[in-house]
């Protein structure tokens, strides 16, 4: 069996390795190609390129790429169709790998899988009608996405999210993280500006300012912050004038487990995070850490934004749970003030997103199946059918 997978961001790469190694344990001498990052080149794939080539968000910053990113696209189309897979598997990074996959669509008859359906319920409904056109199956990551998928004629499985499959803290790796940031018993602030450098580079300047607000009354707080290793210099240099005495989490000094441990361990410890928005809530309400939400992207990309989305919240905690308790501070209303204001009230009443949290994990599948497993099957049993 010959697998063809295309992710184009972090988040992707994680699907992605999952998704092998539960391949790779129903179908031992399955063979991998394709694009992808230190996930699933841990499980045997050689890109083709940087993965991080891919990891552009937002109208305005794709148009300096777009030449670069449409060459990308014709080049992995043109090596589906050499390679002939038995099936493609584009994950997320829908403005790329659906572009891919309607190249190859085109051409050939290889079947296509897209892992993690586009959130046509929040945004764009037409994109199902379209995506029908050159995908066959969509894996989904919430449960209630089948319905949208299935309603364009696709075939679509919930195949659960993988942050309820991955490890938490123990209490040895939150001592030691302690002990090896000096962190005492001060109480932790976790903030994660992104994992993108252009988010980073807009959401760090704002949030610095919250936390100077939100800190000059809670000064007995250290805050700590999580950084994707291609950004960590970029975070370091933006953190460098906060508050707090910022220690940032750098992914390239430690060895792959000892920096996975150190993440989870940052998570379980906080008492709170600020986050951008984004499946990080996610990771948040699966350590149980209270959260609040800022996110804003250029001033063209969120008028066109506000034109389209349909829903009144994005974080996924919110969604998932039915519930709006996790506050957010998004475009014109992302400002160091309600930042600051947010964080005080979270502070003051944790309990109040707990419920919320629980009713996440589980509807995501937590006791379940592994989702990278559960994804292996669905794909394989699609393509049987």
């Amino acid at each position: 069996m010959r697998v063809f997978l295309l992710a184009g961001e972090p988040s992707g790469d994680r699907l992605g390795g999952a998704l092998m190694a539960g391949l790779r344990e129903l179908v031992p001498d399955v063979e991998f190609d394709g694009i992808g990052g230190q996930m699933m080149q841990a499980q045997g794939l050689v890109s083709r390129f940087p993965m991080d080539e891919l990891s552009v968000m937002g109208l305005v910053e794709v148009l300096p790429k777009y030449f670069h990113l449409k060459r990308r696209i014709a080049e992995t189309a043109q090596a589906v169709l050499d390679t002939r897979p038995d099936v493609l598997i584009t994950i997320d990074s829908p403005d790329f790998s659906l572009r891919v996959a309607g190249l190859v669509k085109a051409a050939s008859d290889i079947r296509t899988v897209h892992y993690v359906a586009p959130s046509v319920w929040a945004w764009r409904p037409g994109r199902a009608d379209r995506m029908a056109r050159v995908i066959d199956h969509v894996l989904a990551l919430l449960p209630f996405e089948p319905p949208y998928m299935e309603r364009a004629g696709m075939a679509c499985d919930f195949v659960g999210h993988p942050v309820v499959a991955e490890p938490q803290a123990t209490p040895a790796e939150i001592v030691a993280l302690r002990e090896a940031l000096d962190l005492g018993d001060a109480p932790v602030l976790l903030v994660l500006p992104g994992s993108r450098r252009g988010e980073v580079d807009r959401l760090a300047p704002v949030f610095g300012a919250g936390l100077k607000r939100f800190l000059a009354e809670a000064p007995e707080m250290r805050v700590v912050v999580p950084a994707v290793g291609h950004v960590a210099d970029a975070v370091r240099l933006q953190v460098a004038d906060w508050p707090g005495d910022p220690v940032v989490l750098d992914p390239r000094h430690v060895d792959p487990d000892t920096a996975a441990a150190h993440k989870r361990a940052a998570f379980a410890t906080a008492e709170l995070a600020l986050a951008a928005s984004g499946t990080v809530s996610l990771e948040l309400a699966a350590a149980g850490t209270p959260m609040v939400i800022a996110y804003k992207v250029s001033w063209l990309t969120q008028k066109i934004a506000e034109r389209m989305v349909s829903i009144d919240t994005v974080t996924l905690v919110n969604l998932v749970s039915e519930t709006r308790v996790v506050p957010e501070c998004l475009g014109p209303g992302c400002t160091p003030e309600a930042i600051a204001r947010h964080l005080a009230e979270v502070r003051a009443d944790p309990q109040a997103q707990q419920a919320a949290m629980e009713a996440t994990m589980d509807r995501l599948g937590r006791g379940g199946e592994a989702p990278g497993l559960r994804a292996a099957r669905a794909v394989l049993s699609g393509m049987r059918a």
